[in-house]
This record gives structure tokens, C-alpha cells and sequence, in this order.
């Protein structure tokens, strides 16, 4: 069964200190926008690399397209 957008959402919020996660989806094809002060100072590659731990083994079994943006507070304008 394919996960839906809220639980991917709230698998991020869980692993990842956020402040904003936006999600779409179709069941198939994910879209988010994740805000975290976590990405102060790191490069895309590694923001990236928080929000796979953060979802773990949900990426190889569960969620088989996902596309994201990560941005810090002052890069979301928070």
C-alpha cells in the first residue's frame, strides 16, 4: 500500500526538527517543501541526506518518487 501525502508528512516531522512541511501528492509521486533550522549552514546534498535518515527504510520500501526542496527558516522567510 502506498503511503499517503499527510503520513510522509508527518514520517519527515517525526525524524526532522521542522518548522513548516508542505506535501502533494497522487499516491505515486510526492512533492514537498521541508523548512528545518537544521540546514543552517549545510549544502543542498546534505539536507537532502537529513531527510532521507529522517524517512529511513520508508524510501527503499514504501515512497518510490519523492521531490523535495529544503530550505532554512530565513530562506523560507519564517
Amino acid at each position: 500500500m502506498n503511503p499517503t501525502p499527510e503520513q510522509i508528512k508527518e514520517y519527515i516531522e517525526l525524524g526532522l526538527e521542522c518548522t513548516h512541511v508542505s506535501m502533494d501528492g497522487d499516491g505515486q509521486h510526492f512533492y514537498a517543501t521541508i523548512v528545518s533550522p537544521k540546514f543552517e549552514g549545510l549544502r543542498r546534498i546534505q539536507r537532502h541526506q537529513l531527510v532521507y535518515a529522517a524517512l529511513g527504510d520508508r524510501m527503499k520500501a514504501e515512497i518510490h518518487a519523492l521531490s523535495f526542496k529544503t530550505l532554512t527558516p530565513e530562506e523560507f522567510g519564517q
